[in-house]
């Protein structure tokens, strides 16, 4: 398997992590949607990462397709997210409001690095579509009383939500000093501590 992507995106960390998690080998290239836009087309004509090549030529596309594909390669014991039931929805919605909150801070990125006169408007809807979401995932973590969402070890919504506060400390520290955010911020560092986010990081890079 070949994963496409930096790890200073979530989406790709993500998948880098449940990996690394399940066991399975893979090869990573660390290409830039900007620098090597051309590089992922032969793979992927959206050019957007998380990629992944599977061995047969396979190129699966969204992060939340390849974690879907990933769980079907494991035992229902081994996988990260629970098979079915209120259980499962529950971590799904934890994932979908993580990897949303992602895809705004992504687009604040884009629109102060890309655009020369910006959208004011734009900016105060993702900002508070971000701060809404971290709101309510401070609130959901405050219940684990010190446990992960999937138990005694981190499953997908674990790792979702803290690659998303990871994301949110590195690339936009002024939206992470507005609240403590103090349950997020421990849950956090739990998932930092652990050996497959230790391998699986970058430092952010704003793109050029």
């Amino acid at each position: 398997m070949i994963l496409i992507g930096q790890y200073d995106s979530p989406f790709v960390r993500r998948v880098g992590i449940a990996l690394t998690l399940y066991g399975i080998d893979f090869e990573h290239r660390a290409w830039s949607v900007f620098g090597d836009g051309e590089k992922i087309a032969e793979y992927n004509p959206l050019r957007r990462v998380p990629t992944l090549v599977l061995d047969d030529g396979t190129a699966l596309l969204d992060s939340t397709t390849i974690l879907l594909e990933l769980d079907e390669r494991v035992s229902p014991d081994a996988a990260l997210i629970p098979a079915s039931g209120a259980a499962r929805r529950h971590q799904l919605r934890l994932c979908a409001l993580a990897a949303g909150a992602c895809e705004k801070m992504v687009a604040l990125i884009y629109e102060r690095a890309l655009h020369e006169t910006l959208s004011e408007v734009w900016i105060d809807r993702c900002t508070t579509q971000i701060e809404d979401v971290l709101d309510m995932l401070e609130a959901e973590v405050g219940l684990l009383g010190g446990n992960y969402v999937f138990g005694s070890t981190p499953g997908h919504a674990d790792i979702a939500m803290a690659v998303a506060f990871r994301f949110l400390t590195d690339a936009h520290p002024m939206l992470r000093s507005a609240k403590p955010y103090e349950s997020l911020a421990v849950h956090m560092a739990r998932c930092e501590a652990l050996p497959a986010f230790q391998v699986i990081r970058q430092e952010f890079v704003p793109p050029a």
